[in-house]
């Protein structure tokens, strides 16, 4: 009877054990989580929600912490902490209202549990740290809360390290602190001892150097595309790239059509003369008042928005050169869904599946599709937790 229970269980078993575990690096919250009663169910507005990820097979999601950079005056950073604790408010009513649905994750075991059980798993990651200030402790704090992977910067320089966007409109020079600042180099530090994944996605080209430099774990760039396809300052060099490898880290590419295809001729001239008519310049300026930068934020995007978009076969290009570049180990997938992120055939969670085909038409195996839509993440989230300092 025990040798029959046993085989029983390893035809049950091998099922859960062929099938990949998906998990989307990065994506953020709706604008429509702003609203009352907003429980990331189903949303028509946004392509994120429970509904669209039972439906494309979404098992997990690094789900951003995100403010975007502003000014950095007092003012300015009350209103973007405000705005802080409602998102996180808004992350976890995900799975507060949901919790046949989802649960939030502290670790890959977690992950895993929680797939197991049929739900969806909710990692909370926090991207551009200026809301926290000057204060280390505050990363204790919000890891108390549930934050698991953090990025220091978004478009702008803030207090810990230099963006590989200067925000022009808050008249940022090309470098603030020439990388890391004093307090970004010690929070590489406190996150390592926390065992926080660090993401150095959206990283000047030395604070991303130096974060490498100083980490004693591996580290995550969650949605970062490849420079030698698309040259922008967001993207990653190879040499960047081989330094993701030679730490062990990982690349996420990012569905990001910007950073996919590159922009026209005169898509750059657009800019460039929006960029003149506002007195901006790459040199940097004067801040933009507040009416102003709202103008020009919507210019600008009206000017890029009338670009073809990339396709799920271009960001398969990209997963090809990193894989070509650095070896399957160090590579993963990401939406950055809105916030940017879609291609076509991938424009919500319920097309995912689209990604997975094509990666099977190139030719990767079912294992190595594991790995990229999650196993690669998980193992060097693990490998951060066994890093950190333990407290005698």
């Amino acid at each position: 009877m025990r040798r029959i229970l046993l085989s029983l269980g390893l035809m049950l078993a091998a099922p859960l054990e062929a099938q990949t575990l998906t998990f989307d690096a990065h994506l953020d919250l709706p604008k429509s989580a702003s609203q009352p009663g907003w429980n990331g169910l189903t949303d028509a507005s946004s392509q994120f929600d429970l509904d669209k990820a039972k439906a494309g097979g979404l098992n997990a999601a690094a789900i951003a912490l995100f403010v975007p950079q502003g000014p950095r005056d007092p003012a300015s950073l009350a209103k973007a902490q405000a705005d802080l604790r409602s998102r996180d408010a808004a992350i976890h009513a995900i799975v507060d209202a949901n919790p046949s649905r989802a649960a939030l994750a502290l670790s890959p075991a977690e992950v895993r549990r929680i797939v197991a059980s049929g739900r969806f798993a909710l990692v909370e990651s926090l991207l551009n740290a200026w809301p926290l200030g000057d204060d280390l402790g505050q990363f204790d704090r919000w890891y108390a809360r549930g934050v698991r992977i953090v990025g220091f910067v978004h478009a702008g320089h803030n207090q810990f390290a230099d963006s590989s966007r200067p925000a022009l409109a808050f008249g940022d020079k090309p470098v603030d602190h020439n990388g890391l600042s004093s307090l970004g180099k010690a929070a590489v530090g406190r996150l390592n001892d926390l065992g926080v994944l660090i993401d150095v996605s959206q990283l000047s080209d030395a604070a991303f150097d130096q974060v490498l430099a100083l980490t004693r774990a591996p580290v995550i760039a969650s949605h970062s595309d490849v420079r030698a396809l698309v040259e922008t300052s967001r993207n990653l060099t190879d040499a960047q790239l081989d330094a993701l490898k030679a730490n062990g880290g990982v690349v996420a590419i990012n569905a990001f059509s910007a950073y996919l295809r590159a922009r026209s001729a005169a898509t750059k001239a657009a800019v460039a003369d929006l960029q003149r008519s506002y007195g901006l310049s790459p040199e940097g300026g004067t801040a933009l008042p507040p009416e102003q930068q709202a103008d020009y934020d919507r210019r600008y995007h009206e000017i890029v928005g009338k670009e073809p978009k990339a396709t799920v076969s271009d960001l398969v290009d990209a997963v090809d050169y990193a894989v070509k570049r650095i070896g399957i180990d160090h590579v993963a997938v990401s939406s950055d869904f809105n916030h940017g992120g879609g291609v076509i055939g991938w424009n919500d969670e319920s097309e995912l599946p689209n990604v997975t085909t094509e990666l099977k038409r190139r030719g990767y195996t079912p294992a190595q599709i594991n790995q990229l839509w999650s196993g690669n993440i998980l193992r060097i989230w693990q490998a951060a937790i066994d890093a950190r300092k333990h407290s005698s």
